[in-house]
């Protein structure tokens, strides 16, 4: 865009007078009248000098001038356009809190409204392959289904064995599952969406919507309608008030608007097609794009490619006499627009490129391994093969450096190569080098949590083999004689409990719930 042109380095572009100056100052001195005229008295210096036809055209110092002048605005750094770091990921994060509430069973949208909400879930996570969502659910209290994951398997599994009747705590506080969702998401590096699906937020939660401060998106989609329905909560049996009568359930459209309203926060309604799918998948790339150049993009630097047009003019600068033999120009010019042979063109951009000018040229177009196989750097070669997906390789070029950036880098690529505990010692040996690194100590305990899940999965097919079963949690009801009877649910990790219990999803996350609300304060 012409209205973000700008120079990253506006200083250098005082040394374009310095160009401008030195013609007038070599004009200056070739013009014989000016250097005497204060010497020889004007009717005498008409007939001592003799005039020369002045050089038209261009002469070597006005190539010399352009040099300067094009060399001060590389150095300035002119750009209109903004890139991404190499290991910022490309989609947005989403967190999903499903309202489960009883009235979620309403049927003034068929088959209900809870129904309904799973169907657009699956419509989402088709819209975002291979992004990561986590899943919560939430009425009276707020819990944690599913973290981050890009298994939208495992999403559909969870999502489909949600009911009201999992939840431990009747009731609905908004508020509290917003708390726990910027908990989970603490120590994601990007920002992300936190998506609300729900017949409606209580206007005790406005508050902290409205002073909500965290950097992700909050939406709002509410399922129902004006009109409400009955609540189903059996076959063929409706919820009743103490009248007897049955309970229409009603979406408070007002309210919504109300919490746009106070707190910015984006709020639509279910519809019957693809549209509110369609809004949200755009509000989510759309605000993540945004974030994501308030911190997390640099501007690109374009004054690299003005070094061509310099060296041609520095070619120019060998040659004996004052003329410019411009057909000569114009077959350097030809060469790295297709007359020329294949070969002759890679000769060209070899002799004017470097490799690592070359490997950003293929880094940028997306070709990675060619950026790899061009890099000479080795950490731009690192973050060229880690893009491409070669993690191993990765390791190996970011493990010829030793300074911080390359041991976070290698912690990175541990990850994915599920190394956890070889990820934490790359991650703690950058913290040496450079301490109170944000981005490092958030992967640390990425790395660390990782290590224990892996732990924690040994122990437990250590168990089987020892004919326990897994499924069987012990509670020490009488004493509570130290740590031995205690069950810490949070400090388990949300995946590795999903996976690994053989119970039906339903049973397993109605006694995660249970467990998980009775260590709940008593407000």
């Amino acid at each position: 865009m012409i209205t973000d042109f700008h120079f990253l380095r506006p200083w250098w572009l005082l040394a374009v007078v310095s160009a401008a100056l030195l013609v007038w100052l070599i004009d200056r001195q070739t013009d014989m009248r000016a250097r005497w005229r204060n010497l020889i008295a004007p009717n005498l210096l008409e007939h001592l000098l003799i005039d020369h036809v002045r050089t038209r055209g261009l002469r070597p110092v006005h190539l010399i001038a352009g040099l300067l002048a094009l060399s001060a605005i590389a150095a300035a750094g002119p750009t209109w356009e903004k890139e991404r770091p190499p290991f910022v990921e490309d989609r947005a994060p989403l967190a999903i809190a499903i309202d489960l509430g009883p009235t979620m069973d309403a049927t003034d949208i068929s088959p209900t409204r809870l129904e309904r909400v799973k169907l657009k879930v699956q419509d989402i996570m088709e819209r975002r392959k291979g992004a990561r969502t986590a899943l919560f659910a939430y009425a009276g209290s707020a819990h944690m289904v599913l973290p981050l994951t890009d298994d939208a398997s495992l999403v559909a599994t969870y999502v489909a064995a949600l009911s009201p009747a999992l939840m431990p705590v009747q009731g609905k506080d908004t508020a509290k599952v917003l708390e726990v969702i910027e908990t989970a998401l603490a120590d994601e590096t990007a920002p992300g969406t936190i998506l609300f699906m729900t017949d409606g937020v209580e206007r005790a939660s406005f508050p902290a919507f409205a002073d909500y401060k965290g950097r992700n998106d909050l939406m709002v989609l509410g399922v129902g309608t004006p009109e409400g329905g009955p609540v189903r909560i059996g076959n063929g049996e409706y919820l009743t008030d103490a009248s007897g009568a049955r309970v229409q359930a009603r979406l408070d459209v007002d309210a919504l608007k109300g919490l746009q309203s106070v707190s910015g926060v984006q709020v639509a309604t279910v519809t019957l097609d693809d549209g509110d799918v369609d809004w949200i998948v755009r509000r989510i790339q759309s605000a993540f794009t945004q974030k994501t150049d308030e911190g997390l993009q640099r501007w690109r630097d374009f004054g690299w490619y003005l070094t061509i047009p310099i060296a041609l003019l520095v070619i120019l600068t060998f040659r004996r006499g004052h003329k410019i033999h411009w057909l000569g120009m114009l077959v350097v010019l030809l060469l790295p627009l297709g007359v020329a042979t294949k070969a002759e063109a890679a000769d060209f951009v070899d002799a004017w490129l470097t490799q690592d000018q070359q490997g950003q040229r293929s880094f940028r177009s997306g070709d990675y391994g060619a950026a790899a196989d061009h890099f000479e750097d080795v950490a731009w070669r690192g973050a060229a093969l880690y893009r491409a997906g070669q993690h191993q390789d990765a390791i190996d070029a970011f493990a010829q450096s030793t300074d911080a950036g390359s041991y976070y880098n290698q912690g990175n690529a541990l990850m994915h190569l599920d190394k956890a505990e070889e990820a934490i010692t790359a991650y703690q040996q950058a913290l040496k080098q450079r301490p109170a690194w944000p981005e490092a100590e958030a992967n640390l305990k990425l790395a660390e949590r990782r290590k224990k899940e892996k732990d924690d999965q040994e122990k437990e097919q250590q168990q089987e083999q020892a004919g326990l079963d897994p499924d069987q949690i012990q509670f020490d009801d009488k004493g509570k004689k130290g740590k031995e009877g205690q069950v810490n649910v949070a400090a388990q990790t949300a995946e590795m409990w999903m996976r690994n219990i053989q119970v039906s999803p339903a049973d397993l996350l109605a006694r995660k719930f249970a467990i998980e609300a009775s260590g709940e304060k008593p407000k």
